[in-house]
């Protein structure tokens, strides 16, 4: 099968066929660079993806990454950036490996189409000059001949007549012979051009055609060769990061495997156990005793009178959350003491810890200015020694007063681990000491009375100043406070039932005013109006917090 046999006369087919062929390869090389644009949009919006989630640097997010499912999400970030990368391989290469190749070959296929066709336009062009002697040759041997037959006729004539005189028949017969012999040269000639026509009308369709052609056909079965391998390299070139996207994938799948939850439900344990008793149980008030006298009239009201203040003791303070730590007002201590001994313990810990790497720093700092010292000793053109010993003093002072800081958090800290036997006021309230100092008040009442001589009931004294003293004390602590000024609004995302003391039910999608931000302890105190306010759980909202409110926290 060739088509210089085949198509010996479709040669402006040929040349709309090849011009189609280069059409079809430019526009899978447009294909192929869609395609890496695609994967290149792809692998950026998997990295801006992976890069919008990752936890923000010095902020909450990083200690909630302590969680092995926080974790096993850092990693699965991790892996889709890896991911994306393999993206932009695929990308690279088909660019390198496709488009440019490709682009390279259309243009040397361009080149040698044009050249091939420019050969087959010759070759039709001498073949059509031929054609043109031929006719030319042919109409002017015909046109002789014609004359040639006139001449003859017009010498016969002229020798027919009598009255003619025999010049003149001499002369017509030359001028017969004339023509006769013209047109024998025509007829000569046009045997010569039609022999060399027929020899170049062979040549040309049995040997200059054929052979165009054939390189024609070579040409484009080469174009389709390279398509054909394009587009196995397009696969292959897919194929090949197959493998380290499923590493990317099985990274992924360890991630989830290694995911543990008794080890996260420890973790909430150690970030938020207060180190508390629990409150003990209150003991029953038997006031159905028999009566030995009768109850006086200002007996009883003042009974009523110490029962409201009882209650109004161990009873629900509006906003506040109890058994949980009352917030401070203002800046947070230094030592920590308000938050519940075991969060305190921790962030004197953490405290602590930071104190040691800032000393270790700064003693770093202090012997390689010793060493620079050293050195300008033994060469002093390097450096004048005495411009160290400033810096040096400078440093050392930093030292002593970090050692000083760190030595005040670490007597905090074993207070709170129980190795100092000192505790506070405020330390013993905050772990409990409420419950056990108000239960014998309460509960001794009936025991403590004594009668008097008129036979009503009084009370000791001692035990009356008891209630009055404690009852004031949490009074002002918790009921006297001035209602605290809004630092910003929150949305509700959950629903929740503020069943517990000092809690506050809220609605999903419900929005309310923030007073008091988290604490470290995981709860929000908020208020729906003057009269409803408490505490919820941190994650069930989403706080909005006044950049201008006293006390807000700007988070970026």
């Amino acid at each position: 099968m060739s088509w210089g046999i085949e198509l010996w006369d479709q040669f402006d087919n040929l040349e709309k066929h090849t011009q189609w062929g280069i059409d079809i390869l430019e526009k899978y090389i447009k294909f192929v660079k869609e395609r890496t644009e695609i994967e290149l949009s792809y692998a950026k919006q998997l990295r801006n993806l992976s890069k919008k989630y990752q936890p923000k640097k010095n902020s909450k997010e990083e200690e909630e990454y302590r969680y092995t499912a926080c974790k096993a999400f850092l990693s699965t970030l991790n892996e889709m950036n890896d991911y994306a990368g393999q993206h932009e391989v695929i990308s690279e290469n088909m660019t390198s490996q496709i488009i440019v190749e490709l682009a390279r070959y259309v243009q040397e296929l361009k080149q040698e189409r044009k050249s091939h066709f420019h050969d087959g336009r010759k070759a039709q062009q001498h073949i059509e000059t031929c054609w043109k002697q031929l006719e030319s040759s042919k109409r002017r041997f015909e046109r002789d001949c014609k004359e040639a037959d006139r001449a003859q006729q017009y010498f016969e004539k002229m020798d027919a007549d009598i009255n003619v005189t025999k010049a003149d028949v001499e002369k017509a017969r030359q001028q017969a012979q004339t023509r006769h012999q013209m047109a024998e040269e025509s007829k000569a000639d046009y045997s010569s051009v039609l022999q060399k026509f027929n020899h170049e009308q062979h040549e040309y369709y049995h040997t200059h055609i054929p052979s165009i052609f054939q390189k024609i056909q070579e040409m484009e079965e080469r174009r389709i060769v390279r398509i054909g391998e394009s587009v196995k390299t397009y696969a292959e070139l897919d194929r090949q990061v197959i493998p380290i996207i499923g590493k990317c994938l099985d990274g992924i799948v360890k991630a989830a495997e290694s995911i543990d939850p008794k080890n996260d439900s420890q973790l909430v344990v150690e970030a938020y156990k207060s180190g508390f008793e629990p409150p003990g149980d209150i003991e029953f008030e038997d006031y159905t005793q028999p009566m030995k006298r009768t109850v006086s009239d200002n007996s009883l009201s003042n009974s009523r009178g110490e029962g409201k203040s009882e209650l109004k003791f161990g009873g629900k303070s509006k906003g506040k959350l109890w058994p949980f730590i009352k917030k401070n007002k203002g800046a947070t201590p230094e030592d920590f003491s308000n938050l519940p001994p075991e969060q305190r313990r921790k962030k004197l810990q953490q405290k602590v810890d930071e104190l040691n790497k800032e000393i270790q720093k700064e003693m770093d700092q202090r012997d390689a200015i010793t060493k620079m010292k050293d050195v300008y000793l033994k060469n002093p053109q390097m450096g004048d020694p005495s411009s160290l010993d400033h810096k040096l003093a400078e440093v050392s002072q930093n030292i002593e007063k970090l050692r000083l800081e760190a030595q005040k958090f670490e007597a905090w800290l074993a207070e709170v681990e129980g190795r100092l036997p000192a505790r506070s006021d405020q330390a013993r309230r905050q772990s409990g000491m409420y419950e056990t100092q108000n239960a014998p008040s309460v509960n001794n009442c009936a025991q403590d009375r004594e009668s008097s001589p008129d036979g009503s009931y009084t009370e000791e004294q001692s035990q009356e100043s008891e209630v009055k003293v404690l009852a004031t004390d949490f009074d002002d602590e918790f009921d006297d406070e001035e209602p605290l000024p809004a630092i910003g609004t929150c949305k509700a995302l959950y629903t929740f039932e503020g069943q517990n003391e000092g809690t506050i039910s809220v609605v999903e999608g419900e929005t309310l005013y923030v007073i008091e931000e988290d604490k470290g302890d995981g709860w929000t105190r908020i208020r729906r109006n003057e009269d409803e306010e408490g505490y919820v759980p941190t994650s069930y909202v989403e706080v909005y917090l006044d950049k201008n409110a006293k006390g807000a926290k700007t988070y970026i």
